[in-house]
C-alpha cells in the first residue's frame, strides 16, 4: 500500500497520490491541460489500494494455512496407516512357518489359530489330476450326431454333436468353450497311429474322475470304457506328527492349524520339520514403518510452525492452537508408558527411543532381543487396550477422519473465508470501474473548462494588453 508522504519528508521522497492529483489540477489552472488518465489512476488507486492490499495479503496467507494444514494431515494419516497391526495387536500373532527341506513350502495365516512348535511331515505321495485319452481315430473322421455327456467328479455337460462339430478338433473346441463345462478341458493329439482326444480334469483328487457317454448316433469309441487312463485321480496322502492326512489338493489346508503345506514332487518321500514361531521379521517392519512415519510427523509439524530469525519470516503455522494441541497431545502417549497387569512398560524397552530433538530412534536389535527374552512385554506396548497403538490411533482419528476431522473442519473453514475474500475482490473491482467512470466524467468536464478559461485570457490578453502583448484597442488608441 502507498503511504502519504508528510510535510517533513525530503524532497527526494515520491510524493502521495493527493499530492500527484493536486499538482496535476494546479498544473490544468495554470495554463496546461489536465492527465485525466493519470489523475484518474491515482485517485482511485488512492481510495482502494489499501483495501486491495489486506484482500490480497489475506488470501496469500489463507492459501498458506491451507497448504500447511493439508502437509500436517497427510502425515498424521500416514502415522495413523502405520499403526494397521499394532493398533489392534494383531502383528504379534502373526507367525512365520518353515520346512526343513525341500518340496514342502509352508506358510502361517495371521490370526488363524497356528501356534508355534515344531511338527514333522512324511509326504507319501501328491495329488494328482485324472487324464485319459481316446482311442486313435483317423484324421478328419466323423463321430456321428447325438449328445456326449462328459462328467468331471458330481458335474457333468452335455454336447450336442452335428454335422459342424462331429470331428475331434470340433468336439474339443466345443468342450472347451462350454459355458457349463465342470471342469475338463480336451486336446487333440495327433500320433503314429492316428488322432486321439485327450480329456484333463481341472482339478486334482480321487473325486475328480473325467467319464464320458456316448448317446445314440454318436461313435461307441467315445465312451469311457473305450478310453485309457493316463494319469489316475489321486489324493495327496502324507502323514503330521504321526496322524494320516489326504488332501485332493496339493495345497493342504488346515492339517496344522493356521498353517498351509503347499507341496511339490521333490518331497515325496521325504519326511521333514516344519516349525512355526512368531514372525518376528513382520514385527519388525511393523515397528519400524511406525518409527519412520513418527520422525515424518515431527520433522513436518515442525516446518509448518517455525520461525526463520534471519530472513524474519514465519511458517504458515507458527503459534497455531490446534497443531500446538496435537503436538502436545501425541507427545504425551509417546512418553507414557503403559500398564498391563500391574507393570509398566515403555517404548524404550523394545527398541525405541525418543531422542531430544522430538524424534524416534528405531534399534532393530534391541527390538528382536525383546522379542526373545520377553515377547508379552512389547505386544504389551501396543496391546490393543490401552497401549500406545490404540491410544494413537484414537487420537489420530480426531484430526484425520476426513468431513469430521479437525484438520477437514479448520480447511473448510478457511476455503469458506476464501470464498467471501474472492467475492469482496469481484465487488471491489466493480466498484474501481464505477469510480472510474465517476472521475473520468468530472476531470473531463473540468479540463473542458480550464480550457476555455485559459482561451478567454488569452482573447483578453490580445484585446487590451498584458503578457507581453501590446492589445488591439491599445493601437486605436
Amino acid at each position: 500500500m502507498s503511504s502519504v508522504t508528510s510535510p517533513s519528508s525530503n524532497s527526494n521522497t515520491q510524493p502521495s497520490p493527493i499530492q500527484q492529483a493536486a499538482q496535476s489540477i494546479l498544473s490544468g489552472a495554470t495554463g496546461s491541460s489536465l492527465d485525466v488518465n493519470t489523475l484518474v489512476q491515482v485517485l482511485v488507486n488512492a481510495k482502494t489500494a489499501g483495501h486491495t492490499a489486506v484482500l490480497a495479503h489475506q488470501q496469500q496467507s489463507d492459501n498458506a494455512v491451507i497448504s500447511a494444514l493439508s502437509a500436517i494431515k497427510s502425515v498424521l494419516s500416514s502415522l495413523k496407516t502405520s499403526l494397521t497391526g499394532l493398533a489392534d495387536g494383531s502383528v504379534f500373532s502373526q507367525f512365520a512357518a518353515t520346512a526343513s527341506g525341500k518340496g514342502i513350502e509352508a506358510t502361517a495365516t495371521a490370526a488363524a489359530g497356528a501356534a508355534a512348535g515344531s511338527y514333522s511331515v512324511f509326504v507319501e505321495q501328491l495329488a494328482a489330476a485324472n487324464q485319459i485319452s481316446s482311442k486313435a481315430f483317423t484324421r478328419d473322421a466323423t463321430l456321428g450326431t447325438g449328445t456326449l455327456t462328459i462328467g468331471v467328479g458330481s458335474g457333468s455337460m452335455s454336447i450336442e454333436l452335428d454335422s459342424k462339430n462331429n470331428t475331434l478338433a470340433g468336439l474339443a473346441q466345443a468342450i472347451n468353450g462350454a459355458a457349463d463345462n465342470p471342469g475338463v478341458t480336451a486336446a487333440v493329439v495327433k500320433g503314429s497311429d492316428g488322432e486321439h482326444l485327450v480329456l484333463t480334469s481341472k482339478q486334482t483328487g480321487a473325486a475328480n474322475t473325467v467319464s464320458v457317454s456316448a448317446g445314440a448316433g454318436v461313435d461307441a469309441n467315445l465312451a469311457t470304457a473305450n478310453f485309457k487312463q493316463v494319469t489316475a485321480a489321486q489324493d495327496a496322502k502324507l502323514t503330521v506328527s504321526g496322524n494320516p492326512v489326504t488332501s485332493a489338493s496339493n495345497v493342504v489346508k488346515d492339517a496344522l492349524t493356521g498353517v498351509t503345506l503347499t507341496l511339490t514332487s521333490p518331497a515325496v518321500g521325504t519326511t521333514q520339520t516344519v516349525g512355526i514361531e512368531s514372525d518376528t521379521t513382520a514385527i519388525g517392519k511393523a515397528v519400524q514403518g511406525f518409527a519412520d512415519a513418527y520422525n515424518a510427523w515431527v520433522s513436518a509439524q515442525k516446518a509448518q510452525s517455525a520461525y526463520d530469525p534471519t530472513t524474519r519470516q514465519a511458517a504458515p503455522l507458527l503459534g497455531d492452537s490446534m497443531l500446538n494441541s496435537a503436538v502436545n497431545s501425541i507427545g504425551r502417549i509417546m512418553s507414557s508408558g503403559v500398564s498391563v497387569g500391574g507393570k509398566t512398560y515403555s517404548l524404550a524397552q523394545i527398541g525405541l527411543d525418543l531422542q531430544h530433538d522430538g524424534t524416534l530412534a528405531f534399534s532393530s536389535s534391541k527390538l528382536q532381543s525383546s522379542l526373545k527374552s520377553e515377547p508379552t512385554g512389547v505386544s504389551s506396548v501396543f496391546n490393543g487396550t490401552n497401549g500406545i497403538g490404540q491410544q494413537l490411533d484414537k487420537l489420530l482419528n480426531e484430526y484425520t477422519l476426513s468431513t469430521i476431522g479437525q484438520l477437514d473442519k479448520r480447511s473448510a473453514s478457511i476455503n469458506d473465508e476464501l470464498t467471501s475474500i474472492t467475492k469482496q475482490q469481484s465487488d471491489l473491482t466493480t466498484y474501481q470501474q464505477t469510480l472510474t467512470a465517476q472521475y473520468n466524467a468530472q476531470f473531463n468536464a473540468l479540463n473542458r473548462l480550464l480550457t476555455t478559461v485559459s482561451n478567454n485570457k488569452t482573447y483578453l490578453n490580445q484585446l487590451f494588453g498584458g503578457n507581453g502583448a501590446a492589445g488591439t484597442l491599445n493601437k486605436r488608441g
